[in-house]
């Protein structure tokens, strides 16, 4: 029997369960449902009844379409409390005749684990960018090498604790187990982003309802990834306010009718809105809808170009920007983008994806689903289901292969192999996320 995994999108706007296989021809969803979404703010869970009142009819109707009961789910978390920080550590060696091993390798990734950071606040994991011996500068992998010295460099991905035990606390009342958790701009890059666009260097942005998610890649390694507390929702506000029209009227004018630069909006046409109560229509000029968009649109995008230069990447990004989420949908976003960048800017879908009564995961406001249910595979591999108790069981029973290798390298004429082929980086977070997680199940 295939192996089926759900997987659910707890977004600010809406909610979205998926559940699929892995087949020859590539993920394969089998059923997909989406619900408006309650008790959800900037990507984090606030409220847990409104939540399980969302979560309970979608569960169902999943099951239904699956024809299998639902046991465990894989789950995103985001939220603008994610961040990133850099970190280094150093070891002096007592023996420098002495090859350095995977083991010495692994000791340093696991002590970052360890870092100083803010009260509340939980390193989820730590992803290797460079090593230094000696002299020898910028090495991927110094395993095999000579030297007295090693210095590392790591980003540490940073988050709340309360922020994980809420999300827990909502699907365990729903009655089913957690099986792991996945930070949603990781999953939503491995379902827009292309190999050689990993390499080059690219900037991933997801412009959800409540919140942009910026991720940066380059070289084939996770170079920066920050969560911007404000997305689409404050466009449709702004409309709302300028207009002084409903919320329902002010998103549907920016869905049928925004664009985000103004210089291309006609000057000639309006937007006629019914009168309420009897009053008359009134006329909203697309040059004046179109300026109110630009406006903050724009604040959006200084605040993702910061975190682009945050990166230290922004020179390093021939593959540009790539765009997913709803509020990419924006009309003429990517041209808006370069214009004010200078980076190429194209919108991305879901792909490498099978899909049999469910078109709706082909669009742009399905990536971080879709993202999830691929890692969910992916990382199956490395994954370990049995419960954990303590940081030197979970660390022992690791698989010494991540942390040393930032790349993961083709063999010529190898065979069997996945279909695309990911980063061994990638698994290892998703289990860091997961560990993390249980640790603090197992403190509870």
């Amino acid at each position: 029997m295939e192996k089926t995994i759900s997987v659910i999108d707890l977004g600010t706007t809406k909610v979205v369960c998926l559940a699929g296989t892995k087949t020859t021809e590539g993920y394969k969803v089998i059923a997909s449902c989406e619900s408006p979404s309650q008790g959800i703010m900037r990507g984090e869970v606030v409220n847990n009844q409104s939540v399980l009142n969302t979560l309970r009819p979608l569960l169902e109707e999943l099951e239904t379409r699956t024809g299998h009961p639902i046991r465990e789910v894989i789950v995103g978390i985001a939220g603008q409390y994610i961040r990133c920080k850099s970190a280094s550590s150093n070891i002096n060696r007592s023996d420098r005749n002495e090859e350095i091993s995977q083991e010495e390798i692994d000791r340093m990734w696991r002590n970052m684990y360890n870092s100083r950071v803010d009260p509340g606040e939980e390193v989820l994991h730590v992803v290797p960018q460079s090593y230094h011996v000696d002299e020898y500068r910028s090495i991927t992998n110094p395993v095999g090498m000579y030297g007295s010295c090693i210095e590392a460099n790591y980003k540490l991905f940073i988050g709340k604790s309360v922020s994980a035990e809420h999300t827990k606390r909502s699907i365990e009342s729903t009655g089913l187990k957690l099986s792991r958790l996945i930070l949603e701009p990781l999953a939503t890059a491995e379902a827009v982003l292309q190999e050689d666009e990993k390499e080059l260097g690219v900037a991933m942005v997801d412009i959800g309802g409540g919140t942009t998610d910026v991720l940066v890649y380059q070289d084939n390694i996770v170079r920066h990834t920050a969560v911007i507390p404000f997305g689409g929702n404050v466009i449709t506000e702004d409309i709302r306010q300028g207009c002084e029209v409903t919320t329902r009227q002010a998103e549907q004018m920016k869905i049928q009718y925004g664009s985000c630069y103004a210089d291309l909006a006609p000057e000639n046409k309006a937007i006629v809105i019914s009168g309420i109560g009897g009053r008359e229509p009134r006329e909203i000029p697309f040059k004046f809808l179109a300026n109110i968009i630009e406006a903050r649109m724009e604040e959006i995008l200084d605040a993702v170009m910061y975190e682009i230069h945050q990166s230290g990447y922004a020179d390093k990004l021939p593959a540009g920007i790539v765009l997913t989420g709803g509020g990419s949908l924006l009309s003429n976003l990517p041209q808006f983008i370069k214009y004010k960048t200078g980076y190429d800017t194209r919108i991305a879908r879901p792909y490498g994806i099978v899909t049999e009564d469910c078109e709706e995961v082909n669009q742009v406001t399905h990536s971080c689903a879709v993202g999830m249910l691929i890692c969910g595979f992916e990382s199956q591999a490395n994954y370990t289901a049995e419960q954990k108790k303590s940081l030197t069981e979970i660390f022992a029973d690791m698989e010494p292969e991540s942390p040393g290798k930032a790349k993961k390298m083709a063999k010529p004429g190898s065979s069997g192999k996945k279909q695309r082929e990911r980063p061994p980086i990638m698994g290892g977070l998703f289990d860091g996320l997961n560990r993390f997680f249980k640790e603090s199940d197992n403190e509870a």
